[in-house]
């Protein structure tokens, strides 16, 4: 069985995001970059269905500029076996993105997709369901545990009331959540090898997509400063506090 994983290139969560003088963007300009968290999760998840025996191969996809075939080399560093470079230095909305996916999903015809279930840069949560939708296949979406048998793979998702496990058929889509695994590092030599890895790159064009942006950009502010905390010496102090100045009661 072969898995596609998709995987994104975004700022590393351990950096403070900056914002541009101008309030236009976020400045990226000698930001350490990474794979998003949610991806690694996927790849993870990906890797080891492998080494169970379960998947044949593992093929790896981002979408960007050259710089994110660093994030495939991480990817195959891991565990993936080759990676594939969708080339694209213009903004794309989800839709785009998912459309892409799609046309590379009906190249290498995967058994199962999976994907972060958002990346932590445009948070929006929407590549996964909107993937299924174009490929018309079932989807388990916020994914804590994953076990394929057969044609079949069952998802246990977290929910607002606890977990919830459901069997989907196989072709399918998962995104994954955070407590799906725990990411291993790649070891030295792993690294090594990743170089010699295939890497394929493709261009919207190779894979028949126009790619639009219907999301326009207005501004970027930072959050406003925490104000510090106070010490109060009763209850009746605190209560008094929340109805005048917090106004929460």
């Amino acid at each position: 069985m072969k898995i596609l994983v998709a995987v994104k290139r975004v700022i590393d969560y351990n950096v403070k995001v900056r914002v541009k003088a101008d309030n236009s963007d976020v400045d990226l300009t000698n930001v350490k970059m990474a794979m998003n968290p949610f991806c690694e999760i996927a790849v993870e998840e990906a890797v080891r269905l492998k080494e169970a025996g379960v998947a044949s191969e593992v093929v790896v996809v981002s979408i960007g500029t050259k710089a994110c075939q660093e994030q495939i080399r991480t990817a195959l560093a891991l565990g993936a076996d080759r990676g594939i470079q969708i080339d694209l230095d213009t903004p794309a909305d989800a839709l785009s993105i998912a459309k892409l996916l799609k046309a590379v999903v009906e190249q290498e015809q995967p058994k199962l997709v999976i994907l972060g279930k958002q990346s932590i840069d445009s948070d929006n949560n929407q590549t996964g369901q909107m993937l299924a939708a174009l490929l018309d296949q079932p989807q388990a979406t916020f994914a804590s545990k994953v076990k394929v048998e057969g044609d079949k793979v069952q998802v246990t998702r977290e929910i607002d009331g606890g977990l919830q496990t459901i069997e989907i058929d196989l072709p399918a889509v998962i995104t994954t959540d955070l407590r799906l695994n725990e990411p291993r590092y790649a070891s030295l030599p792993n690294i090594m090898k990743a170089k010699r890895k295939p890497l394929e790159v493709k261009t919207p064009a190779d894979l028949g997509v126009e790619v639009k942006n219907n999301i326009t950009l207005e501004s970027v502010n930072a959050p406003a400063q925490r104000q510090a905390g106070i010490k109060v010496e009763s209850v009746a102090e605190l209560v008094e506090k929340l109805k005048s100045e917090a106004k929460v009661l």
